[in-house]
């Protein structure tokens, strides 16, 4: 059986590090990165994890299409939902702060449909996957009408996928919560 697992919480509280330790002793873990590029810290935590525990793992950077990747592996971490969202709305608009209502549904919903075709392509695999995303509720709503949609949008896709996720932490401060 499939384990879904989403690990949210907020900026740099210790998500990303969670998931790799999460697999940490894994072989066969494919890293799916969505912003353009995996950072070094993240990168060496990586390197370092697969030489102390002798595996490989494969790293894609930049993705944007996470669902054609999942196929040769057995663990995927998906890091993360929210740049994964910026994609989709980025193709979607060109400037957020006039989305309309339509449009904002038609990304979320194009958000979730996604991220269900990817857990449904792992449970095929009966394999396991970590997707990573920032907690919106904790923040202020921000002045500015862009980052205001942005922290909606993903607000209400992180609901939705914490619905489908058999897992839930939360990550404060580096130390996980499991809350379902």
């Amino acid at each position: 059986m499939s384990t879904i697992t989403l690990v949210t919480g907020g900026a740099a509280s210790g998500k990303t590090r969670w998931a790799i330790n999460y697999f940490a002793t894994c072989d066969n873990v494919l890293y799916i990165h969505t912003d353009k590029q995996l950072s070094e810290d993240i990168r060496r935590r990586i390197e370092y994890n697969n030489s102390k525990n002798d595996v490989m793992w494969d790293i894609m950077d930049d993705v944007h299409d996470p669902c054609e990747l999942i196929k040769d592996h057995k663990f995927f971490i998906f890091d993360g939902l929210v740049s994964y969202t910026q994609q989709i709305i980025a193709k979607e608009c060109d400037n957020i702060a006039e989305l309309t209502y339509e449009q904002q549904k038609k990304i979320e919903l194009k958000v979730i449909s996604d991220v269900q075709n990817m857990i449904e392509a792992v449970e095929k695999l009966h394999g396991d996957m970590v997707i990573v995303t920032v907690e919106t509720g904790f923040s202020v709503v921000p002045t500015d009408p862009s980052q205001a949609m942005l922290r909606k949008i993903v607000g209400f896709v992180n609901q939705r996928i914490a619905n489908i996720a058999q897992e839930v932490y939360l990550s404060a401060s580096g130390i996980q919560f499991r809350i379902r």
